[in-house]
């Protein structure tokens, strides 16, 4: 199994940041679009690593165009030498219009046709083809010598998609290179509802499981003693109360039974009352959503969770876990044994 973390914060703290997983061990170093640009961080991140591969998690795609995204993946695949992951979100109505000012309409649709596109346009400059795509949402027919980049010998990016609903995660199953499954996701969800629909679009298009990566991130609870535990649970259950008010994602909330809590989460969230939405997450709870285990167990639980569904698993350790400790998790987990 591959071993993912992030990278968050300000540009300045990127190099470090980007060293310090890889030292660790970590098959991958994921950005997100959140308060900072994706792309940014990724740039300095492949100047100051060699192996690690580097990726957007996510970056918002309706909020650009299939050009703009093409021509951001085809240089940084270039300057990372093949190691970077391209992956893309449809993030929500609300963000799209209010906060980017950006069309939203039929949003599995729009998605395929944007992945179809980037590729239409990064065959046109591998292959010095002429560039035709014409769909329902973009058109791309006008690609002349001076804004055509120089070709590489990295290949395409690889293309990961972000999906919850049904809808996306077949349409997933069918184009992309791998699926962005999201944290608030338990291993029944995963198993019961997740993997047999990305299933269905792969054999709608007549690929197997092994042509697609799952990752996924994962909440994970640890610690030394009872009192790390403790800590690190704070913050997780705040994390899962604020995802659980979300009405899209209260279909994992009811595969649980536990729907009635999702209306008094999203009731809580807009008092703004978030302290209080994390005291409702009760212990059976945060060991549905996350890992809960001492450092010396946390490994053989993780793969537990994650085996025969992801392929690679996004976790983050608390800041008491020292570096030794988890380049020696990071190698269980690649063992796959603990």
């Amino acid at each position: 199994m591959k071993v993912d973390a992030a990278v968050v914060g300000q540009l300045a703290q990127v190099p470090e940041g980007a060293r310090a997983l890889e030292r660790r061990g970590y098959d991958g170093c994921w950005t997100a679009e959140i308060d900072h640009d994706p792309f940014l961080p990724l740039t300095l991140a492949a100047e100051h690593t060699s192996r690690i591969q580097l990726g957007t998690s996510i970056a918002v795609a309706f909020a650009r165009n299939p050009m703009t995204v093409a021509q951001i993946g085809w240089d940084l695949q270039d300057y990372s030498q093949g190691r970077f992951l391209l992956g893309l979100g449809s993030q929500i109505k609300p963000h799209i219009e209010r906060r980017f000012s950006m069309p939203w309409d039929r949003p599995v649709a729009r998605m395929r046709e944007f992945v179809a596109a980037m590729r239409a346009i990064w065959t046109c400059w591998r292959d010095d083809s002429p560039l035709r795509f014409e769909g329902d949402f973009y058109t791309h027919t006008l690609m002349t010598p001076m804004f055509t980049p120089p070709a590489h010998g990295h290949g395409d990016p690889a293309v990961f998609l972000a999906a919850v609903g049904d809808r996306m995660t077949e349409m997933c199953g069918e184009v992309a290179d791998g699926l962005l499954a999201h944290a608030f996701s338990t291993e029944r969800y995963l198993r019961e509802v997740t993997i047999p629909t990305l299933t269905r679009g792969l054999e709608r298009a007549g690929r197997q499981r092994a042509d697609i990566e799952v990752a996924s991130p994962l909440f994970v609870v640890t610690g030394h003693d009872e009192a790390e535990l403790a800590a690190a649970a704070v913050g997780t259950r705040t994390q899962i109360a604020f995802y659980a008010s979300t009405p899209a994602y209260r279909g994992v909330l009811e595969l649980h039974g536990w729907g009635d809590l999702q209306t008094e989460l999203h009731r809580l969230s807009r008092a703004g009352d978030w302290d209080v939405m994390g005291s409702l997450i009760d212990d059976t709870m945060l060991e549905t959503f996350a890992v809960v285990a001492p450092v010396d167990d946390v490994a053989g639980k993780i793969l537990d969770r994650c085996a025969g569904a992801i392929d690679r698993v996004l976790v983050g350790f608390p800041a008491t876990v020292s570096e030794a400790e988890i380049a020696e998790l990071t190698a269980t987990l690649h063992r796959g044994t603990p």
